[in-house]
């Protein structure tokens, strides 16, 4: 299946923007487009270069989570809205 180029653009810029450590574009109930911000130790180098590994390919177990959700609303795919995940904070309560 050929993707359009927008749909890479829109979770890159999604994860770019936000700060998030992933954004997820559900293309159909059986292929997601996924930006991951690689981190060290669970944060991000500041120093460093950035680097986004893009995945494309079958969703993990979230998001057939999220998408048996999506379909249980009425959600028409390829969902409009990028979804985003955020590093977990860990450190003194």
């Amino acid at each position: 299946m050929r993707l359009p180029r927008r749909w890479f653009n829109q979770v890159v810029e999604a994860l770019l923007e936000t700060g998030a450590a992933q954004a997820v574009k559900y293309v159909s109930a059986n292929e997601t487009i996924q930006a991951t911000r690689i981190r060290y130790a669970g944060k991000v180098r500041r120093r460093a270069p950035i680097e986004i590994r893009i995945t494309v390919g079958r969703p993990n177990y979230l998001a057939r989570r999220f998408i048996k959700a999506c379909r249980k609303a009425g959600e028409p795919f390829p969902v409009k809205r990028v979804q985003l995940r955020y590093p977990v904070r860990r450190g003194k309560p």
